[in-house]
């Protein structure tokens, strides 16, 4: 008998793979894409200065994923690094599947020389996102990427198809190494000033540079990548028209520049109407005594000039950003990633069933930095919260362990974690009693951004929320000495981070975890733990599902 071509027995695996993939959770009538990913470190120069990075195949970002809604998205990360590693993916709601989410209250570290495949779906989304190293402070070194899901054919787009789509991943940066960072948050201190700010990887030293053609226009999705720092983004000469902000379309403003605050992600249509030049792409920090710019630059591909001219100047007051956030509101008329338009959900009609008030602050505990929410600084255990909940693991955290709402309480450090039921309907409050700009995002979840406001959120608040056309987002910002409120709907079970998206406060302590549950057992509600999950810390012992 002859043997089987190479060809019959790649086929073959590939079936037995997808075979088994579609036991965990993932939907076989959906396309799948394939992606093999290599950690490793490498040399990398951002602002001038070689130093280690984290590499995701060679590059620095990672590689681009590419989506459309719906799609399965099986990625197989080999972790060549000397350490521990997670990759996180900001944004993506992981429907009924926390176990995908990649921070370690909910999966154990990849190894040093071991895989992990996540397997995620992508339901019902479409929009700009990205992903990064969630451990310790591995995010200063790199390893992070852009992520675009795009609408299905036939779902229609409330703008014409633009002649290009650009992604820009940008923030600050600093010449320090990963671990020296950590060193310097764990012995109490605050982190130094970043040196500079970067796009695509690159600072002053190296150009980011983006062709368009005259008169045509261009997409470009801007993520704040960064650690620390607020930016303002804007294009030399050229006005950016809003249409879409994590996942939701939204009412088609036009501004000369925007305000991207920590984790948050925009998308804006840019026509090339300009003479035939190029042009700077500046981004500039926001809220901070030292303003540090950086730029790239749009190129006209007829253009025989090289940019020039003063660097067009960003706002320096509070209130233009705080006016410009009330202006984001999603577009009632637009489809989503589902034929009915994004407005048939009246959020504002809809009593919560819970106030929940979340205070950031910054106590000195045992003679050292931290960051707290509502008093209790937040300690990762050896297991993640997660496999504790699945396995019945007693001594790894306890409801509760944060309150609802401030108690003045003298701060402390626990392993903080919140319960809450499937199909609650909740308003939270950010409430920012510090001097300094707070960015928040909610792990599988969106939310609707209802109200911002100067000094003490009262009940009396609520008179100025905006009931109907809220933007519908994954990360807010909450301003000096200010709050931010937010509707939610608790339709997503499993252990969701809630995090201070900069990152030394995350790192000191600023999050905690969100225990959405039912007592239902079905696979409608959650699938149960994957295959192939890494097991670790007290769940040690136990063992991972059968494969029937």
């Amino acid at each position: 008998m002859r043997p089987p071509c190479k060809a019959a027995v790649s086929s073959l695996i590939l079936l037995l793979a997808i075979a088994f993939l579609c036991t965990t959770g993932v939907n076989s009538e959906d396309p799948y894409r394939f992606f093999n990913w290599k950690i490793t470190y490498g040399d990398i120069n951002p602002l001038g200065v070689k130093q280690q990075g984290i590499l995701i195949n060679g590059k620095f970002p990672g590689p681009h994923i590419n989506a459309v809604t719906n799609d399965n998205l099986i990625i197989r990360v080999h972790n060549q690094l000397t350490e521990p590693f997670l990759i996180s993916w900001n944004g993506l709601m992981h429907r009924r599947n926390s176990w995908q989410d990649g921070v370690s209250g909910t999966n154990c570290a990849i190894p040093p020389g071991k895989n992990f495949t996540y397997v995620l779906h992508v339901k019902d989304q479409i929009g700009s996102f990205f992903y990064f190293p969630s451990l310790g402070m591995q995010k200063a070194a790199g390893g992070y990427g852009s992520i675009t899901i795009r609408s299905r054919p036939r779902i229609p787009v409330p703008f014409p198809p633009p002649a290009e789509d650009f992604s820009i991943l940008a923030g600050d940066w600093f010449n320090t190494s990963h671990h020296r960072l950590e060193r310097i948050l764990e012995n109490g201190h605050n982190l130094p000033f970043p040196q500079g700010l970067i796009i695509n990887g690159h600072g002053k030293n190296g150009q980011t540079i983006f062709t368009v053609d005259q008169d045509k226009t261009y997409r470009f999705r801007i993520s704040n990548v960064g650690l620390t720092t607020s930016i303002n983004f804007r294009i030399q000469g050229h006005k950016m028209k809003l249409v879409e902000v994590e996942g939701s379309h939204t009412l088609q403003n036009t501004y000369s520049f925007l305000d991207i605050h920590p984790g948050q992600s925009y998308s804006v249509l840019v026509t090339a109407d300009q003479p035939a030049n190029d042009y700077y792409i500046v981004a500039s920090t926001r809220f901070t005594r030292k303003i540090l710019t950086t730029t790239g630059t749009l190129h006209y591909s007829n253009s025989i000039k090289r940019v020039s001219g003063p660097i067009p100047q960003g706002p320096i007051d509070m209130t233009s950003s705080l006016l410009q956030a009330r202006t984001i509101r999603l577009n009632l008329t637009a489809s989503g990633p589902r034929p009915n338009p994004q407005g048939s959900y009246h959020y504002g009609s809809i009593k919560p069933t819970r106030t929940i008030m979340l205070e950031n602050s910054a106590p000195i505990i045992n003679g050292k930095q931290r960051y707290a929410v509502n008093s209790v600084s937040y300690e990762a255990p050896d297991t993640p919260l997660k496999l504790a909940d699945y396995y019945n693991i007693s001594g790894v955290f306890s409801l509760g362990s944060i309150p609802s709402k401030p108690t003045g309480d003298k701060a402390h450090i626990q392993t903080s974690v919140m319960g809450a039921n499937h199909h609650e309907f909740v308003e939270i409050v950010f409430q920012n009693w510090e001097n300094s700009m707070q960015s928040w995002h909610v792990d599988g979840y969106n939310f609707f951004v209802v109200g911002y406001g100067i000094g003490q959120w009262t009940p009396a608040s609520r008179r100025s929320y905006n009931l109907k056309g809220a933007v519908y987002r994954c990360t807010t910002q909450v301003y000096p000495r200010s709050w931010t409120a937010i509707y939610m709907a608790l339709d997503n079970v499993g252990m969701w981070n809630i995090r201070s998206e900069n990152w030394a406060r995350q790192f000191l302590g600023q999050q905690f975890y969100f225990r959405v549950y039912t007592p239902s057992k079905s696979w409608r509600d959650e699938y149960p733990i994957p295959k192939n999950a890494l097991i670790c810390g007290k769940a040690g012992g136990h063992h991972r599902r059968l494969l029937s």
